[in-house]
């Protein structure tokens, strides 16, 4: 079981947010040396706590990674500079993803027969075909389910004659134990 999602706001307790801003602070730290080491990448890491403490990571030379930095932003000077995006989406991701889920929705519909007008021969066969295979893929596991079931069933049965079976010769053989007792005793049956 995962941790909870938390909501991204600022700690109003302030012993809570400084512990919160150690491990977070600790655990940011850690990843950063993780990336330099695993992936061979000049990593720096500047934080200010909010009392203005001062906290870094450099790979190698935190100097040297600011001016390698700065010249980025000089005209020619770096290739590619890639900035890391808020974790919300655009508004544009958002319409497609808004878009997709209008389409499943459709498509959903059309499987339940439902919404069928707007569609030619060629996608009513497709709606057909894709309902006739998870049609063959249920009854083929229910068929299963089924045979299964039968299997135990049949085991239960078998289990159940054996018992029956035992019984009826440990009756036959007391009969005869009686018998023999009552012989050898001389007692009449």
């Amino acid at each position: 079981m995962g941790r909870g999602k938390i909501e991204i706001k600022k700690i109003e307790n302030a012993n809570s947010r400084q512990v919160t801003f150690s491990k977070r602070r600790n655990g940011l730290l850690k990843k950063a040396y993780e990336l330099g080491v695993l992936c061979d990448a000049e990593v720096a890491v500047i934080i200010f706590s909010n009392t203005g403490k001062l906290f870094e990571f450099a790979s190698s030379s935190m100097p040297q990674i600011i001016a390698r930095y700065n010249k980025c932003f000089e005209p020619s000077e770096c290739a590619t500079v890639e900035h890391q995006r808020e974790p919300l989406q655009g508004p544009k991701e958002e319409d497609i993803l808004k878009e997709e889920i209008e389409k499943l929705k459709l498509k959903h519909s059309q499987m339940l027969g439902k919404d069928l007008d707007g569609l030619g021969l060629k996608e009513l066969q497709e709606v057909e075909q894709q309902l006739n295979e998870g049609l063959s893929s249920i009854k083929a596991r229910k068929e299963r389910m089924l045979m299964d079931q039968l299997e135990q069933a049949m085991m239960q049965v078998y289990q159940s004659i054996s018992i029956f079976a035992l019984c009826g010769l440990l009756i036959v053989q007391v009969k005869s134990l009686a018998c023999t007792f009552c012989y050898l005793r001389g007692i009449n049956i």
